[in-house]
């Protein structure tokens, strides 16, 4: 299911569209039905069409980011420290993973490194980083995009039910969104002459 869904949510090409029948067999031998209305939708649609829909989704709204580590360091300083410990699983897992010039928090990437190189440490990421995959869910439903369900196919791998909104889920993580702690400002000071 994770390697399904690790192509499902990767920016879709000729090569995804190659592996439908694949994908659909695989998901079919795990008895998951939930993603068939997704992969009808997706083989009746045109390539150029699926690109298009990727990009509105997931690279025009931050609502819906494809990024673990964004949803609970948001782009603050402390962000590299954690994408550090996303690589460093993949070095102690002894697999090479190419992150193609994306960042090791890259969902796809996540959900295939969980599937085919260390399925323990793959299962401890997500598992750690349930909130911001449930943060992701949420956002995709209220948008109403088919992309949901396949976020919400890799949230029922996971132990227990999936929180009903935003504050379930702010709940599970007992804190407060990131914000950046750097500058005159976060200790009190205004900066000399009103520049910002």
């Amino acid at each position: 299911m994770r390697q399904a869904a690790s192509y499902l949510l990767a920016y879709p090409d000729q090569a995804l569209l190659d592996r439908l029948p694949v994908i659909r067999a695989a998901l079919a031998e795990q008895r998951v039905t939930s993603l068939d209305p997704f992969l009808d939708q997706v083989e009746r649609t045109p390539l150029r069409e699926l690109e298009r829909q990727y990009v509105d989704v997931f690279d025009l709204s931050r609502r819906h980011a494809l990024y673990l580590s964004y949803w609970t360091d948001g782009d603050t300083r402390r962000r590299g420290e954690v994408l550090g410990r996303f690589k460093a699983a993949y070095r102690a897992s002894g697999f090479l993973v190419d992150t193609s010039g994306e960042l090791p928090d890259y969902l796809p990437m996540v959900l295939e490194f969980a599937a085919v190189a260390d399925p323990d440490g793959g299962e401890m990421l997500l598992r750690e980083y349930r909130p911001s995959l449930e943060m992701l869910r949420i956002g995709l439903v209220e948008d109403g995009t088919p992309y949901a369900a396949v976020v919400a196919a890799v949230c029922a791998t996971l132990p227990g039910p999936s929180p009903k909104d935003r504050a379930a889920v702010q709940a599970m993580v007992n804190g407060t969104p990131p914000t950046e702690t750097v500058g005159l400002e976060s200790i009190g000071l205004e900066p000399i002459g009103g520049y910002r």
